[in-house]
């Protein structure tokens, strides 16, 4: 399946941390149908439960886990199982971040959105090998515009006003944009 594939008589364990309910279910269903058991943790505290309970061989880790930072999960699992291979996965992308995840043991840094099979590419990344995991599409502007307004508007609680301030938008303009249908990539 992937370098340093956990002994192939088993399904590999992954553990999926994200405090999106909707985002777990759609990658949960995904990576079940590519071959993996899959567990779900929405906070800091149930991933590690559920890391200690049953060590994963594959974790994938929201860089924000409600209010707590997914940072914090990453060393212990590290500590649990060295060579579990564990993605770190933000909507909030930075380069500081980037290479924290790594120091603290992560195999790679990935921006929402990605699919499981970007993921799945990543657990393979190496540390020192020459080329990133290059994206297979990149995402037009309007989708990524799209994207944005969603995620600061479930940042808000769906509270459209609110929304709109914090993205200096007039709220009206808002709506439109949000009535409009997803954009494809």
């Amino acid at each position: 399946m992937i370098d340093g594939a956990p002994c192939p008589n088993r399904m590999p364990k992954l553990l999926l941390a994200d405090d999106d309910a909707l985002l777990c279910e759609v990658l949960a269903r995904a990576f079940s149908h590519r071959g993996f058991a899959v567990t779900v943790a929405s906070s800091e505290e149930r991933a590690g439960e559920l890391a200690r309970e049953d060590p994963p061989d594959y974790a994938v880790v929201d860089l924000r886990l409600g209010e707590k930072s997914g940072l914090d999960v990453v060393p212990m699992l590290v500590a649990l199982n060295g060579a579990m291979r564990i993605v770190v996965f933000s909507a909030y992308g930075n380069i500081a971040t980037a290479i924290e995840a790594i120091k603290l043991g992560a195999t790679y840094y990935l921006c929402k959105p990605a699919t499981a099979d970007d993921i799945i590419v990543a657990f393979g990344h190496h540390a020192g090998s020459r080329s990133p995991v290059p994206p297979e599409r990149t995402m037009s502007i309007k989708r990524l515009e799209w994207e944005h307004l969603w995620r600061v508007l479930r940042e808000h609680g769906g509270n459209i006003s609110q929304a709109a301030r914090a993205m200096s938008m007039h709220r009206r303009t808002l709506q439109r944009k949000l009535a409009k249908r997803p954009v494809r990539n």
